[in-house]
């Protein structure tokens, strides 16, 4: 038996349930993949429209069997087929009998002839023996991957791939005295269809250049006869069936042949005529290292009052701001650095600042000024946030700028110069001039079809930093899948703040086993702060959105990043920031006609209106609760390469033509934890960058982070006074059927060890598909924080984890802020709960974080002196001591729902709304 219906693999619990209520009867059963015990399994039974979970766990000696329940022996099974078997009869602990065993759903199979996870591709069953006939295969799909270390296009390996599962048919004939391989030949024709023009082209230019540098032939001598050399014989003998296959073994080493001599010619005309005409060859001055810039002195023209006109000048050097009247020749007034007590921008007036500053033996003056442009204010502020930075006592930083950035190559070599990529330069929400050249503290670099190795490319881009930033960037990790790369690099001073780095990658390509398509991923904590950063390339064709969706559930769920102490939460829940990027290759659902003239128009909206991923987002099937950048750059796929002028459209492949409508492909979305600071800076794309047929896109972010904190007080110095986490109460609503009790886990860096709060105290399920749990106080655990400090409570966050207590399985994971919930009164929260990416319920309740007296000091951030302010509102005349957090943001609703009821925020919980 190689395979058993009743067992899907790794299926997440939401499609286990969905699965289970299509079947529809009592007794309908599936086993799946244990998400919390590696080895183990979870067995999901229905009964009475509710679903029962029950774990299977091996012993130390292998032997399997059913999770004890309460007054029934455990019995041990040798395989999993004998304990479903066993099971199937009545009294066996379970709530009724395994009798309807729910079959994988049959995969549909894309356009291309792949499936959605492979060519009818089986989940083998634990503990039955595989079939020789599968077991082939399989096996060489695995060194397949294994031997393919650069960029194989997708199309070749599709056919290579396809040989590989059926080359069964020539291995019979080979068994019956058949040698010729009949199939291969077929497969390999079939692949280098389209070489042929390619080498005839190739060829012909060969021929051309090598003919320039021949010697002149005499007009006695006989025209010289070009001999290419033939087809090795054996190979010969063994593709005799296919003549195309010859023809174009013929063509391969007439390239062979010219490529090898033709070095050796040009070399040798050359020198002879270096030798002929007495020239010398100048000797190459190596030029010097560039030498650090320092950032030069920037001015702003702008408007102060009704009518008067100023200057502005930023000496980033000397921590001054001065400010000169139009027609004076001396300043008005000269700001340092250390006088400015905030900076407001107004969300009203984009191009509009207000300055805070400090006077002695006087109250604090303000000064308003409206800029040019709203581009222009964000370079003011931008220089003035690194002034404060540089001018600060601080030994850690607490905001760095990220830099993230992401191109398909389209298996080209990239240009010479990604000046306009790697500064933020081209169309879109771009960097001012007067920052562009501003060293972010990280590089992230995705690419995807990226044909350069590994070393060559990282070298490339460390060399064309250096050459713009003045700057040898260190290399904190590379990790590929193929042609899919990540890189990431940081200012040599970070070197030592960067620690816990691991790396990752996951195939989804054909069958999940080969690396065309995929994700790479990198994670890293920056003192205290965890990042994590996201690259990957999903499936191709205006059709295919179901299949991004899986791969992006795959990719979610596979990827092996961040602590490992955290590996049963949702990937996005494991860092405080988590970038996600690439080609996600989602596609504009319009006409192309219709596109292109919006496009002309540049009606971005009316085209994002119908983006698959922005559509996709809103039916909370992908990238939930991520943020992206306002989009005000032209459809970054598919252009002609050589220019940014025009779209092509329409795409040759051995299977038809392919309409490949322009569309904004390429993206970069972001996700953080709640009560953290990150602005994007800049979303854009270059429009100078021509080899591809994709533009490069980038985004920049100013990013909060966190250091090791240091108590003013010694340990042991005084008596210890602890901080501690309230609850007054919890309440769950998930979406399921199951009717088990459950638990509370709670994880945090400020906790010694995971905390477990008792079963739930109350339970509903009056409402089909939801099941409604509560904690009262009694039953929740007080937490103490490791450290008391207000300031470094003020940083932390708890994840909690809700799961069944028969089968210990996660039902979701949320994350909490202690931030806002810091004070003698309870706060109440609110926020959905997650599980491998999908929206698996809410959480509510009310909670504390009390902390001693005389560890209430606090310090205002950086990141917090720059602040926003509506045009009617007066700022405070001094700045607060201990800024009060923004409020929690949960989801944007789409406009066509209703407005929130008062007591959820979740539109899927109204029928909740008044009751017990």
């Amino acid at each position: 038996m190689a395979a058993a219906v009743w067992y899907h693999g790794d299926i997440s619990q939401v499609v286990a349930e969905e699965l289970l209520a299509k079947a529809g009867r009592d007794g309908s059963f599936l086993v799946r993949d244990s998400e919390s015990v590696k080895g183990a399994y979870a067995l999901c039974l229905l009964f009475q429209r509710h679903v029962y979970t029950y774990r299977i766990l091996p012993d130390e000696e292998g032997l399997l069997s059913v999770q004890t329940i309460q007054g029934i022996q455990a019995k041990c099974f040798h395989t999993l087929p004998d304990l479903i078997g066993a099971h199937q009869q009545p009294n066996n602990g379970l709530a009724t009998p395994l009798l309807h065993p729910v079959h994988r759903p049959r995969l549909e199979e894309d356009s291309d002839g792949e499936d959605a996870r492979g060519w009818g591709h089986t989940v083998p069953c634990p503990g039955a023996p595989p079939s020789s006939r599968t077991h082939i295969p399989q096996q060489l799909h695995q060194r397949l991957q294994e031997q393919v270390h650069s960029s194989p296009a997708s199309d070749f390996m599709g056919f290579m791939a396809e040989y590989l599962t059926h080359h069964v048919q020539d291995l019979e004939a080979l068994c019956h005295g058949h040698p010729q391989l009949r199939h291969l030949s077929t497969a390999l024709a079939t692949a280098c269809r389209a070489l042929h023009s390619e080498i005839d082209f190739t060829l012909a230019g060969l021929e051309t250049l090598a003919r320039v540098f021949d010697p002149p032939v005499s007009p006695r001598s006989p025209a010289r006869e070009q001999n290419h050399p033939s087809i090795h014989p054996p190979l010969q003998g063994f593709l005799s069936s296919d003549p195309d296959l010859e023809l174009l073994l013929n063509k391969i080493s007439a390239v062979n042949h010219l490529l090898s001599s033709l070095e050796k010619k040009v070399l040798k005309s050359l020198q002879e005529m270096v030798t002929r005409h007495n020239l010398a060859l100048p000797s190459v001055a190596v030029a010097p290292p560039p030498a650090a810039r320092p950032l030069a002195v920037q001015n702003f023209e702008v408007k102060v009052g009704k009518s008067q006109r100023a200057a502005l000048t930023v000496d980033v050097g000397s921590g001054t701001v001065t400010i000169t009247k139009r027609g004076s020749s001396s300043p008005e007034e000269v700001i340092p650095q250390d006088k400015i007590l905030q900076l407001i921008k107004y969300q009203s007036v984009q191009s509009k600042v207000r300055l805070l500053c400090a006077r002695e033996n006087q109250k604090s003056l303000s000064k308003d000024f409206i800029f040019p442009s709203a581009r222009k204010r964000e370079a003011f502020c931008q220089l003035l946030q690194l002034m404060r930075i540089q001018h600060s006592n601080l030994d850690e930083p607490e905001i760095i700028s990220v830099y993230v950035g992401t191109w398909n190559m389209g298996s080209t070599p990239p240009p010479r110069s990604l000046a306009s990529w790697l500064t933020s330069r081209g169309l879109g929400h771009t960097q001012d001039e007067t920052t562009a050249c501003i060293p972010h503290d990280i590089y992230v670099i995705g690419t995807q079809e990226n044909s350069l190795g590994d070393r060559e490319w990282v070298e490339f881009l460390c060399a064309s930093l250096k050459t713009l930033m003045a700057i040898d960037y260190r290399v904190v990790a590379l990790q590929c899948l193929w042609s899919i790369k990540i890189v990431v690099l940081v200012k040599p001073e970070h070197q030592r703040r960067i620690s816990h780095v691991h790396t990752s990658s996951v195939k989804t390509g054909i069958a999940n086993t080969l690396g065309n398509k995929g994700a790479v991923g990198v994670s890293f904590l920056f003192n205290g702060t965890s990042f994590g950063f996201v690259n990957c390339h999903l499936a191709s064709g205006s059709e295919k959105t179901h299949r991004r969706n899986q791969n992006y559930s795959d990719i979610l769920h596979s990827l092996a990043l961040g602590d490992k102490c955290l590996g049963g939460f949702d990937l996005t829940l494991r860092f405080t920031h988590l970038f996600w990027f690439g080609d996600l290759n989602y596609r504009v659902d319009m006409d192309v006609q219709d596109i292109l003239t919006h496009v002309v128009k540049k009606e971005f909206q009316s085209l994002l209106a119908v983006d698959q991923l922005n559509l996709e987002r809103e039916k909370n099937k992908v990238f939930l609760h991520f943020s992206e950048g306002d989009i005000s750059f032209p459809p970054t796929y598919r252009y002609e390469r050589g220019t940014r002028d025009t779209y092509v459209w329409q795409k040759s492949k051995p299977t038809g033509t392919r309409i490949n409508v322009p569309s904004w492909c390429d993206r970069i979305l972001w996700k953080s934890h709640p009560e953290t600071h990150v602005v994007c800076n800049s979303y854009g794309c270059t429009d100078d960058i021509v080899t591809s047929d994709h533009s490069p896109v980038f985004a920049t972010f100013e990013v909060g982070v966190t250091s090791q904190f240091v108590p003013k007080e010694a340990p042991g110095s005084s008596p210890e006074a602890l901080a501690c986490i309230e609850w007054e109460s919890i309440e769950v609503i998930l979406k399921t059927v199951s009717r088990s009790k459950c638990y509370i886990e709670f994880h945090s860096y400020c906790l010694e060890e995971v905390q477990r709060s008792g079963e739930n105290t109350f339970q509903n399920w009056d409402i089909p598909g939801f099941l409604k749990l509560g904690w009262s106080s009694k039953h929740l655990p007080v937490l103490n924080p490791i450290l008391p400090d207000l300031e470094y409570l003020g940083d932390q966050h708890l994840l909690l984890s809700i799961k069944g207590v028969e089968s210990c399985e996660s039902y979701g994971e949320c994350c909490l802020a202690l931030r806002s919930a810091i004070g003698t009164t309870a706060q109440q929260f609110e926020t959905f709960l997650f599980h491998r990416g999908e929206e698996t319920g809410s959480v509510r309740g009310r909670m504390r974080v009390r902390v001693p007296r005389g560890r209430c000091g606090t310090r205002e951030r950086l990141y917090e002196w720059i602040s926003f302010e509506e045009e009617d509102a007066e700022p405070a005349a001094e700045p607060p001591m201990c800024p009060k957090p923004p409020p929690q943001r949960l989801r944007s609703r789409p406009r066509s729902l209703p407005e929130t009821a008062p007591d959820y925020t979740n539109p899927a919980y109204f029928i909740f709304a008044g009751g017990p």
